[in-house]
Order: structure tokens, then sequence, then C-alpha cells
């Protein structure tokens, strides 16, 4: 199934740069809100943001015009949805609420595959207020979405694959990154997101760095890698033995904190250490580190080189 037409439902800041990334893809896109007003209010507000980014060659040069053909304001969530392919709620994080709109949405349209953008709430949970829930996933986009492209695909125990290859497919054309995760707590995006914060808030309140120095180290040393690398890439090049080693040092202090992994101290054990030995986490042929170590090192000049050209950053004083 291709899908072009769509509807968000709830056209405020997320809504309404989802549907800024559909039109762009050259999908037609219905946004509804509370009321006409609103819906059309946020209709022109993410046509002209969409001009201002233009300008600043965020978006192509034609964005507002895309945007503008692509997109039309519905007086009601059910002329909104009525007869379109895939339907994106959108609406505040409130179980309630997102129940109750999942429910219209479904009732008013029948057929079509519906995507909740939660961050958090379950989708199995969600997936009781939907009539045919077997149509009906996780689209999690991240804030701002228009400019980050990953998004996580949450499906339920029922979800019907295709439902989920069809969302896929979309955003694939639209430039974006699906990853399909389980319908886990915090999924992935939260729960990872959420565990750094954590940390960071028991070091500022123990003294150990202020807020700003904490996010001045995390900016520029492993931050710089993760634009490139996800945390199991990272692990095996620095070697698997030198992260248990790490893992056990922290245990001095912190026991149960920084448990060693499993799923670590198996593959230490079985000689698996990572890049130098060419199987870890991520296997990679030998014969080709020479290849990583050379990306590795000019992405991150690269993007020093950026980081350089967009000037000083606005939170560090110092500079």
């Amino acid at each position: 199934m291709t899908i072009s037409t769509i509807a968000v439902v709830g056209s405020g800041y997320m809504g309404g740069g989802i549907a800024q990334v559909l039109a762009l893809a050259g999908c037609s896109v219905v946004l509804s809100d509370q009321s006409a007003e609103i819906a059309s209010a946020n209709r022109e507000r993410i046509i002209a943001e969409a001009g201002a980014f233009a300008e600043q060659k965020l978006f192509v040069a034609d964005a507002a015009e895309t945007i503008a053909r692509n997109v039309r304001a519905a007086a009601s969530v059910e002329e909104a949805v009525e007869g379109v392919e895939f339907v994106e709620e959108a609406v505040p994080e409130i179980p309630a609420v997102k129940a109750e709109m999942l429910g219209r949405i479904s009732a008013a349209n029948p057929t079509a595959i519906i995507g909740s953008n939660t961050s958090t709430i379950s989708i199995g949970e969600l997936a009781t207020h939907v009539q045919n829930p077997e149509r009906f996933l996780g689209v999690h986009f991240s804030n701002p979405a228009p400019f980050i492209p990953g998004v996580e695909l949450i499906p339920h125990d029922s979800t019907r694959s295709s439902a989920v290859d069809a969302v896929a497919t979309l955003l694939r054309s639209a430039g974006k990154s699906p990853a399909t995760v389980t319908d886990a707590t915090g999924f992935v995006v939260n729960r990872l997101q959420y565990a750094l914060f954590h940390e960071a808030t028991q070091l500022m309140e123990e003294g150990v760095a202020t807020a700003d120095d904490i996010d001045l180290i995390v900016r520029t040393t492993f931050g710089m890698r993760l634009p490139f690398f996800g945390p199991f890439a990272i692990a095996d090049m620095a070697g698997l033995d030198v992260y248990e080693f790490c893992y056990r040092s922290l245990q001095t202090r912190f026991t149960e904190r920084f448990a060693t992994p499993d799923a670590l101290r198996e593959l230490v054990e079985q000689g698996k250490l990572g890049t130098k030995t060419g199987a870890g986490f991520r296997d990679i042929d030998p014969a080709r580190i020479a290849e990583l170590i050379a990306y590795r090192n000019e992405a991150y000049v690269r993007v020093q080189q950026l980081i350089d050209e967009l000037g000083p950053h606005p939170f560090d004083e110092r500079t």
C-alpha cells in the first residue's frame, strides 16, 4: 500500500511540523484541531514558517508554495479523516484526550491506518479505544519534527505487519528514518534520553559539575559521536574489555546502578572484544577496520568544522 492522503489531528507545534514533512513529500494533508479556526490559523502558521525556513536554507526554496498547495484545514476531525489512507493523531500527551480522539477518528474512518504520536503512553492501551485496532500503531516523531530524521514505529500485539510496512515506506519517502520497536514503557528514545538526564541530575545534585559544564562535556565528548554511531558501535570501538573494566570501577561506589550487563560480560568471556577482534555487539570484517577508523576520524573533524561554522554556541557564555 502506498499512502498519499493523510489527516493530521492536532495542528499544534508537533502536528504542524508533521504536516510540513508529509506535504513536502508530495502527500495531500488535511489538518484538524479543536475548531476550524484553530486548524486554519495553524495552516497559515506552518506556511509562513516554511517560507522562513526556506530563507534560512533549511527547506527547499518553494517549500511554502508546496505546503500551501498540499495542506488544507478541515472544519472538524470527522471531515479531516474522511476517506484518507492514514491518520496521525498528535493531540496533547494526556491518555484520556488521546483515547477520546482515537475513538472519534476510528469511528469516522473504519479503514485508514492510524498512528499516534505518543512518546510514552502504551500503544496496547490506546488500541483498546480504536475500532479495528489491527490498523493502529505508534508513530512517534521527535521534536522538531521537520528536522529530526528518526521516527519510532511501535506496533501493539495485534497490529498487522502491512500497516507498519506502509507507514515505514511513507516515512522513508519523506526523508525520515523509521525504526520499529516493541510496545515497552518509554519505547527507546525516551528510555535512553531520560536515563542520561537522570544521571546528569545526579551529578549536578552531588556537586560533581554544574548544569552548564555537564552540558558542555556531553556535547563536546561522546555527543560528538552520536550523530554517527549508536551506543553499541561506540562500545565496540572502545573495546568491550575496556567497558567491562569501567563498569567494575563504577561499581566501587554504585554497585547496583552500574551492574555489568550480562550481554557485555558474555561477549568478553567469549573473547569478542569489539572492533579490535572483529566481533562484538556489531561485527565487522577485520579488513574493513581501517576504513571504519578513517570514517570515524573524518566524521568527528567535519562535525567540529560545522560547529565552528555555526558560530558561538548560544548557551556558552565563555566562547
